[in-house]
């Protein structure tokens, strides 16, 4: 079995049929990328155009299994000009016919490289909270769970939390590490309040 990694920057129909069949095929075994119904052609058409779009603001990067198309992953920048330094990992997908053979893994690999090259700084993302094999995946490759929401991704009746989670990338020399310390741009003294001294 041959499994090999690539990077389009442009659809063509061959690709557009082979993302359509995977999203479609993920979200109707139950895949949480963001679908509540298995999506339509026109859908997955004009969610591949958009990450194809701006080639300096994101990318995709599939896996083909013996030369068919069975996984995909995304980066996207942050449209905020004080995070553009940061991006979010999406749409980490493996055919149902394809589980079990480490695309998950080997995709988000790939994205953790290519955002490091194109010099940001931090990923995101964003998984449900019932997902615990992707939680696990993510963890492998060094993201850590920054928060989550309770009960706001809406599936029907049902309600899932959303966990998110970070991977830092590096930062590049001279950028200063504030965090949250008193003063600098942007800061505000504590207020004092009734009974507080």
């Amino acid at each position: 079995m041959e499994i090999d990694l690539s990077w389009p920057t442009a659809a063509d129909e061959r690709l557009r049929a082979e993302v359509h069949e995977v999203l479609h095929e993920v979200v109707a075994a139950g895949g949480a990328i963001g679908w509540r119904r298995p999506p339509g052609r026109a859908e997955t058409d004009a969610w591949l155009d958009g990450v194809l779009a701006s080639p300096a603001d994101g990318a995709l990067v599939v896996a083909r299994v013996d030369g068919v198309l069975r996984g995909t992953a995304t980066w996207r920048r942050s449209e905020s000009e004080v995070f553009e330094h940061m991006a979010e990992v999406r749409r980490v997908t493996a055919h149902p016919a394809a589980r079990g053979l480490g695309l998950g893994s080997r995709l988000v690999g790939a994205v953790i490289e290519h955002a490091r090259a194109a010099g940001l700084e931090v990923l995101t993302l964003g998984v449900r909270g019932n997902n615990h094999g992707a939680i696990q995946l993510y963890e492998s490759l060094g993201f850590r769970e920054w928060g989550r929401l309770p009960n706001v991704i809406a599936v029907d009746d049902f309600r899932f939390d959303d966990v998110r989670m970070y991977l830092p990338l590096g930062h590049r020399d001279g950028v200063v590490l504030h965090g949250s310390a008193p003063g600098g741009l942007g800061s505000s003294p504590v207020r004092e309040t009734a009974g507080r001294r």
